[in-house]
């Protein structure tokens, strides 16, 4: 029986599974299928909370998927368990909210005033919190940029700024930006459960990092901190940043001056309970399903989350060759999700899922395949496109142009590569962020 995958162009089929893919994960559904209130009683995983336990429920909401959690969470709650109070921070406009909530649009991928004027509204209510309060915190990718206030005085809000854009363009691990942003942050690292720590504190989580590493989601700001200051002394050191930082962040390193965060066992999380409710465990699933439902032998492959571009690419193709090998004549999928390392080298436009297909197209010239990489928040880098699909054809297709992949992947620009292409591909901010899905098909 012939299927989808024998006869239809691959990156068409690339770029149907990763639409149906962003279907499959919506806040919506991940909310319903994950989230079920009984009575009173709201149950989420293996744990519950009874919400008619409490005389005031508030909502503290940030990230890129902000307004899908708090539309999902409120249908969850119902009219009669209705947060009575809130604050919402995303990167899109704000829509409407019920009485007593205050929404702010703050920007990524680095904070602006309204960043923090958000930190600080947040801080304030929190201190108003006591033992019949639970708070739910709503918090997505993003979040990081999106709510943020110095921690201490001296360091302005300019300086975090300059800060985050060494950070985000040095080549460091998600692990090893937020180590840093966490000690000089008046909110990240376990410090708003600090200022609630009367409350009774619900965290639901849509996941951008590696699985398992929850403190590191919009730098944690209601967990336990792992990372310590002498971490951060050692990420300086080891991408050689000291120099880079604003002469205020300078100080707090060369001084000694950093404070520790909040961790394990402290008083701050006795009342707290966390739950994931979307990872990049859901995007794979749903794309293998997809896959396989339309002819294809399907893989996820998850050794190379958080790899250099590089070396990622040689692990997925080294995975894509073997499925050939071992499915002679049969369509394979190869999946990937998580994010890579793709250091920032020129000043074009684009991303690291965009650098990740034009780093293919030559490894892709005459053969029948594809390779998709994209985001589920919708954007990628700083360019309009969440990613990009090439196959067999685009390097003839863009030497006919007048294109070199090696240059525009110099210039990382590989945004005005695949707009030129036709092969960009665009969604909008989509309000959700479960990190990237890569997909290389080949028959």
């Amino acid at each position: 029986m012939t299927s989808d995958a024998h006869t239809r162009p691959l990156k068409e089929l690339a770029r149907e599974i990763y639409f149906a893919t962003l279907e499959e994960v919506a806040v919506p559904r991940l909310f319903e299928r994950k989230l079920e209130r009984r009575g009173s009683v709201l149950h989420f995983g293996t744990e519950n909370v009874d919400l008619a336990a409490f005389k005031v429920i508030w909502v503290v909401n940030f990230g890129k998927a902000a307004w899908a959690m708090f539309r999902a969470l409120s249908e969850v709650l119902g009219e009669r368990y209705r947060p009575a109070r809130g604050i919402i921070v995303s990167n899109l406009p704000p829509q409407r909210v019920f009485h007593g909530f205050m929404a702010y649009q703050a920007s990524h991928p680095y904070p602006n005033y309204y960043s923090q004027a958000a930190a600080e509204a947040v801080l304030e209510n929190l201190r108003g919190a006591d033992e019949k309060t639970l708070i739910f915190f709503l918090i997505s990718g993003g979040g990081s940029a999106l709510v943020e206030a110095p921690l201490d005085k001296s360091v302005t809000l300019e300086d975090i700024i300059e800060l985050n854009r060494v950070l985000v363009g040095c080549g460091a691990s998600i692990d090893e930006i937020n180590a840093i942003r966490k000690h000089l942050s008046a909110v990240k690292g376990g410090r708003l459960a600090e200022a609630a720590a009367k409350a009774h504190k619900v965290t639901l989580l849509l996941s951008d990092v590696p699985e398992g590493n929850l403190a590191t989601i919009a730098s944690g700001p209601t967990l336990p901190d792992p990372t310590t200051v002498e971490m951060c002394a050692v990420v300086a050191e080891r991408y050689n940043l000291l120099g880079k930082f604003p002469p205020a962040v300078r100080e707090f390193f060369e001084k000694n001056k950093l404070k520790e965060t909040p961790k394990p066992g402290a008083a701050a999380f006795e009342k707290s309970q966390v739950f994931v409710v979307g990872s990049s465990r859901d995007v794979l699933h749903a794309a293998h399903r997809l896959a396989g439902a339309r002819g294809f032998r399907a893989e996820c492959e998850m050794s190379c989350d958080d790899a250099p571009l590089a070396a990622a690419a040689d692990c997925l193709w080294a995975s894509l060759e073997r499925m050939q090998r071992e499915n002679p004549g049969k369509p394979v999928c190869v999946i990937s999700g998580g994010e890579i390392l793709c250091p920032v080298t020129g000043d074009g436009r684009g991303g690291r899922n965009q650098a990740f297909v034009l780093h293919a197209v030559e490894r892709l010239a005459g053969r029948e395949a594809a390779v998709l990489s994209a985001g589920t928040d919708g954007v990628d880098g700083n360019s309009p496109a969440a990613g990009a699909v090439a196959e067999g054809e685009s390097l003839a297709r863009a030497r006919a142009l007048g294109l070199d992949p090696v240059d525009y992947f110099r210039r990382s620009d590989a945004f005005h590569f695949f707009e030129a292409l036709g092969d960009t591909i665009v969604t909008g901010p989509l309000e959700n962020n479960l990190r990237d899905l890569r997909l290389l098909l080949a028959r």
